[in-house]
C-alpha cells in the first residue's frame, strides 16, 4: 500500500485474493482464436496485474488507470508498444468480489470473451473461493459530492454507506435503448445475479462497418446481443427487459476498478462509456486523494 492510501482518512477490511489457481480458455473477441486466461493467487500488496505470457519477457500490467491506452470501444491497458484488450468484464468481476490481490496470467491480447458477459469469470472465482489476508486494505468514503459531463454524458458520485450503481440508457435513435434504468447495490450476490449475466451488445450497422475492417474476428451471436431498426439478435433472447442497462453498469464497474482501492458511494451515470468512465475514474482518484489526505 502507498504512504498516501495509507494516511487517507477510511475505514478497513482484510485484503482479499483467491484460494487456489484457476483457468478458463475460449475465443477471444478481436483475434476470433482460442485464447487462454488464468487467476493466480497473489500476495498482499501486489493489486489486480495482468501478465502476458505469451511474449519472451512475460511483462507484467497494473490494471490501474495510469496504464489505461485505449477507451474507444472497450478498456485498453498497456506498456510501450504491449497492450491488453477488453480488460474491463474479467475486472467488473474480480471488483464485486473484493479481491485485491491477483495474477492475471493470459497467453493472447485479451481475455477469452466467454458470451459477452462476466458469468465466466464469476464461475472462475467461485470455483476456488475468495480467501483473507492478514494485511488490511482501505474502503474510502467520499464526503462530498464529485460529477463530471460531456454534452449529454453525465456521471455523479455522491455519499453513501455502501457502493451502488444507478445507470439510465438513453439512445432515441433506437427504439429498443431508448429508455432503460437500473439500479443496483454492488455486492457478490447482486453481482452474479443481475449483472454478471449480461452480454456486450451493438447496432447491427456498428458490428458491420467493424467486420469491414476485419475487426472483431471472434463476435457472434454467441458473445453479444446485436440491434437491428425493429428486431434484437441475441442467442436465448434477452436475458433481462433492461440487460443493456445492466451490461452498462458490468462495464462501469470494470472501469472504476482501474481506480486501484475499494470505496464507498452511489455511482449515477447517464449514457456513460468507457471514455467517459475512464475521466471521471481519474478525476474520482484526484479527488479521493483531495479529501482524504491530512
Amino acid at each position: 500500500m502507498s504512504t498516501a492510501l495509507a494516511s487517507l482518512k477510511t475505514g478497513v477490511r482484510k485484503q482479499r485474493t483467491l484460494n487456489g489457481v484457476t483457468s478458463f480458455s475460449g475465443i477471444g473477441i478481436h483475434t476470433g482464436k482460442e485464447v487462454g486466461i488464468r487467476f493466480v493467487p497473489a500476495k498482499e500488496g501486489t493489486g489486480i496485474v495482468f501478465q502476458r505470457v505469451d511474449l519472451p519477457s512475460a511483462p507484467v500490467i497494473p490494471a490501474t488507470v495510469e496504464y489505461v491506452q485505449d477507451t474507444s470501444r472497450s478498456t485498453t491497458i498497456g506498456i510501450k508498444d504491449i497492450r491488453i484488450h477488453t480488460v474491463e468484464h474479467v475486472l467488473s468481476a474480480i471488483k464485486a468480489y473484493r479481491i485485491d490481490n491477483l495474477l492475471i496470467e493470459i497467453n493472447s491480447i485479451e481475455p477469452p470473451v466467454g458470451n459477452g458477459s462476466a458469468d465466466v469469470f464469476v464461475e472462475m472465482i467461485e470455483k476456488v473461493g475468495v480467501v483473507e489476508q492478514e494485511q488490511q486494505i482501505p474502503v474510502i468514503s467520499i464526503q462530498h459530492p464529485l460529477y463530471h459531463s460531456e454534452g449529454d454524458i453525465h456521471l455523479v458520485a455522491i455519499p453513501c454507506d455502501e457502493y451502488r450503481i444507478s445507470y439510465t440508457l438513453s439512445y432515441p435513435e433506437s427504439h429498443f435503448l431508448a429508455a432503460q434504468y437500473h439500479s443496483v447495490v454492488v455486492n457478490e450476490e447482486n453481482f452474479k445475479n443481475e449483472i454478471a449475466p449480461c452480454r456486450t451488445f451493438s447496432l447491427y450497422k456498428e458490428i458491420a462497418a467493424l467486420m469491414d475492417r476485419n475487426l472483431i474476428k471472434g463476435g457472434s451471436l454467441d458473445n453479444a446481443v446485436v440491434i437491428t431498426d425493429d428486431v434484437i439478435l441475441s442467442k436465448g433472447g434477452l436475458f433481462f427487459p433492461n440487460e443493456m442497462a445492466r451490461h452498462k453498469i458490468l462495464d462501469l464497474i470494470g472501469d472504476l476498478s482501474l481506480i486501484g482501492f475499494d470505496f464507498t458511494a452511489h455511482i449515477i451515470a447517464i449514457r456513460s462509456g468507457h471514455a467517459s468512465n475512464f475521466a471521471f475514474a481519474r478525476k474520482f482518484l484526484t479527488h479521493l486523494m483531495k479529501e482524504n489526505l491530512p
